[in-house]
């Protein structure tokens, strides 16, 4: 199995709501948000299989934490995510992920293997390119949005508030945009 793995947190209460978990940080985004709080996940930049690693941390762990965070980055651009995921849960681990929804097709296929999903809208979907610097990216972001809405898994989208990009009436407005497309839990 192949994850990158760039960084763990062994020990979260706020990452993972109402659990005792540990973050691991997978490299690699597809966006270039400029405030971005893991710049130097963006790129690939190790390759190798750190699994082994993680699964021997995991091992130490079972009694102690309830679940694992997949993080990143982007933990969706992992070839070896649904694998990992599986042997997470085989370990008797919840799994959350953390994403931005930059890959819905990926997020469709593993929603079923997930217990919460922490989800970053980080703009009005009109708007995503000026942050994401990509194109198209609000309609990505549109359809992971309603994705998770859909599949009834236990979530909370969140909004990085960076005053170069917001103001008060902004986050009103996506607030708004959010709630009427079916958000329930959003921070």
């Amino acid at each position: 199995m192949r994850l990158n793995i760039s960084g763990l947190t062994p020990f979260t209460t706020i990452d993972f709501p109402s659990h005792l978990a540990a973050v691991v940080f997978l490299q690699g985004c597809s966006w270039r948000c400029s405030y971005c709080h893991n710049p130097h996940l963006l790129e690939v930049n190790k390759e190798g299989d750190d699994w082994e690693m993680l699964r021997r941390f995991l091992e130490s762990r079972r009694g102690f934490l309830d679940g694992i965070v997949l993080s990143g980055g982007e933990p969706l651009l992992q070839s070896g995510l649904a694998d990992a995921i599986a042997s997470i849960k085989e370990m008797g681990f919840k799994v959350a992920l953390h994403t931005a929804g930059a890959n819905p097709r990926r997020l469709e296929q593993h929603l079923p293997m997930l217990d919460w999903v922490g989800l970053d809208i980080k703009t009005s979907f009109a708007n995503y390119s000026q942050i994401t610097g990509i194109e198209g990216s609000g309609d990505k972001a549109r359809k992971s949005l309603a994705l998770v809405i859909e599949s009834g898994i236990d979530y909370e989208v969140r909004t990085t508030v960076d005053p170069n990009f917001f103001t008060r009436n902004t986050v009103l407005e996506l607030a708004e945009v959010l709630a009427a497309a079916g958000v329930t839990h959003y921070a």
